[in-house]
């Protein structure tokens, strides 16, 4: 029984084998050698050439010679053309005609301007006894009509005139036409928004009479994005009639308004038995009343007990028919019992097409200490009240492509400042107490704010950023330091957990997007700060991170973020995470 079960298992082995051999072998693909003949005067000239010798059919073997011709006539061998070709069993005979080589004897201005020799880069001594190369001269060309595009002359043309060919050696003139100037006629909103058109044309520096430039129309899409509360639904249209152009804007509006509060739960040191602290935040941002661009913001913070934050903002574009924009601010902070701080700032705006936004302002600040502040910290030099008086520069450069939602693009902000502070004397401490001191010194502050989104998907964006600051001066008081900490800084921590005369915060956040306005994110903060305190110098490597979530929802933005930090003060623990949560109304 087992010889049987030995034949049949030997018969299915080997039926497959036999089955195998009788298959035919698969057909080869076929293969097309492309051959080239020239001329002996021209075989020299094919030899600074490669081109792919081997093509699957016989189709790309003819892209590929028109592909030679091509880069050749582009090298100056102008009259380069395959003058038959064909097809012998698998090879493909090309005969081409290379020729002599073109050059310039000389290219004149013919009627070229000064502004349009500068601008073009067009020299007489550059184009001599040189190859006429067709994509040099198309480059030129363009630098010309990109040139008269930004004069009001969108229609000019540029040529070649008296063109005189010998011995392969052309001479010629070089002429342009600017026909008519075009200038601006008005701005137009297509779409549902109501931004005003006379706020958009002196936004974005259109004005009536104004000479045309099509580089200005392509900026001021850029200028419309950094805009909170318009969405660009299509890019603009120009419509010339006769010699005026009529822009048209495709916009939207954006549910920018915004009422919104957040809570947090901290714990408080305070009060014994795990108890928490509860801290709040609300919001009140009002943007583009009636269509003016105009805005008023309200900002109210409790950070923890006893400390409050009050900030106030309005925004005032086009002052007085101008591109300047008037902007004020005011901040009050209430450190508990122990000091108050009252800054207001006067800021004067400037958009520019390229370039960004620069500003100058004014800033007065006026600290006092508060009644219930000990003597012995006034003489640790701790705090003291002192008034400062700064003046200073910011520039904001941002092509984000979306306000609220990047997914893409770049924001830098830079911002220098400088002025006088001085001490004022306080009633608690004798007179001598002040003669150690400086009662007014100058104080210097720097700043920096950089973020970059790298877009890794169709739904996934990075975020990189670093921020920092410092405060230079040769006495530093405690209610002179830059606050960290919080869900604005250095997640993880308290608000306000640390004081700073100089820090840098660097951020890797990752945003994974699940609709239009709503992502999961993972981030990781990276801080380093340095307090230059007379008595108690201190420095600090702190860190956070954590995740957290923000999506839509009938009644707005629902926020939460979830965090831990670790710091010399304060291990890395579940026991110190901090939850913030809360929701954003727009309407």
């Amino acid at each position: 029984m087992y010889k049987i079960a030995a034949v049949v298992l030997c018969l299915l082995l080997w039926v497959p084998y036999v089955h195998a051999q009788k298959q035919p072998d698969a057909p080869l693909q076929p293969k097309i050698i492309l051959r080239v003949h020239t001329t002996p005067d021209d075989a020299p000239r094919l030899r600074n050439y490669s081109f792919q010798v081997t093509h699957p059919d016989s189709a790309e073997a003819n892209k590929e010679v028109k592909s030679l011709v091509y880069k050749m006539q582009q090298d100056a061998y102008l009259l380069t053309s395959a003058d038959s070709l064909y097809l012998r069993n698998d090879t493909l005979h090309v005969k081409l005609f290379i020729g002599e080589r073109f050059e310039y004897a000389s290219l004149r201005n013919g009627n070229l301007s000064e502004g349009i020799l500068i601008e073009s880069g067009f020299r007489e001594k550059f184009y001599r006894n040189v190859p006429f190369k067709p994509a040099e001269y198309v480059k030129l060309q363009q630098r010309i009509l990109d040139y008269a595009e930004r004069n009001g002359y969108p229609f000019a043309s540029v040529w070649l005139d008296t063109i005189t060919i010998k011995d392969n050696k052309i001479e010629a003139a070089l002429m342009v036409e600017k026909a008519f100037i075009v200038t601006y006629d008005s701005v137009q909103v297509m779409g549902g928004s109501k931004t005003k058109p006379k706020f958009l044309m002196r936004y974005l520096q259109l004005y009536p009479g104004q000479p045309y430039n099509q580089e200005q129309i392509e900026a001021t899409q850029r200028m419309l994005t950094a805009l909170p509360y318009i969405r660009v639904t299509r890019p603009p249209q120009v419509r010339f009639a006769r010699d005026k152009a009529r822009v048209y804007y495709f916009l939207e509006d954006r549910q920018s308004n915004q009422i919104d509060g957040v809570v947090g739960f901290l714990p408080d040191p305070s009060r014994s038995g795990n108890k928490l602290l509860i801290t709040g935040e609300a919001n009140l941002n009002i943007r583009n009343i009636r269509g003016t661009g105009k805005s008023i913001g309200l900002q109210w913070r409790r950070v923890n007990k006893g400390s409050v934050i009050l900030n106030g903002e309005y925004l005032h574009p086009n002052l007085f028919g101008t591109p300047f924009e008037l902007g004020t601010r005011f901040n009050l902070l209430k450190q508990d019992s122990s000091f108050i701080t009252i800054q207001p700032r006067l800021q004067l705006g400037y958009y520019t097409l390229k370039y960004g936004k620069f500003s100058v302002y004014g800033e007065w600040r006026n600290s006092r200490i508060l009644g219930d502040v000990s003597t012995q910290s006034l003489r640790n030099l701790d705090l003291a009240d002192a008034r400062t008086t700064t003046y200073g520069f910011n520039y904001l450069w941002n092509n984000l492509d979306d306000f609220y939602f990047p997914r893409r693009g770049r924001l830098v902000e830079l911002e220098l400042a400088a002025g006088t502070k001085t001490l004022l004397r306080n009633a608690d401490l004798e007179k001598s107490f002040y003669d150690t001191l400086d009662m007014r010194t100058t104080q210097l502050s720097l700043g920096i704010r950089a973020e970059n989104f790298f877009r890794l998907s169709k739904n996934s964006a990075l975020l990189a950023r670093i921020e920092g600051n410092a405060l230079l001066n040769d006495q530093v008081f405690l209610n002179d330091m830059y606050r960290l900490g919080g869900l604005t800084s250095i997640r993880g921590f308290d608000d306000y957990f640390f004081y700073a005369s100089s820090y840098a915060i660097g951020t890797i956040e990752y945003r994974l997007f699940t609709a239009a306005d709503s992502y999961v994110l993972l981030f990781y903060d990276q801080a380093y700060y340095r307090s230059d305190l007379e008595k108690s110098e201190a420095s600090g490597w702190p860190s956070g991170l954590g995740g957290g979530i923000s999506f839509s929802t009938g009644a707005g933005i629902f926020q939460l973020v979830y965090s831990v930090g670790r710091s010399e003060q304060q291990p890395l623990s579940l026991k110190y995470s901090k939850i913030h949560f809360g929701i954003t109304s727009k309407f």
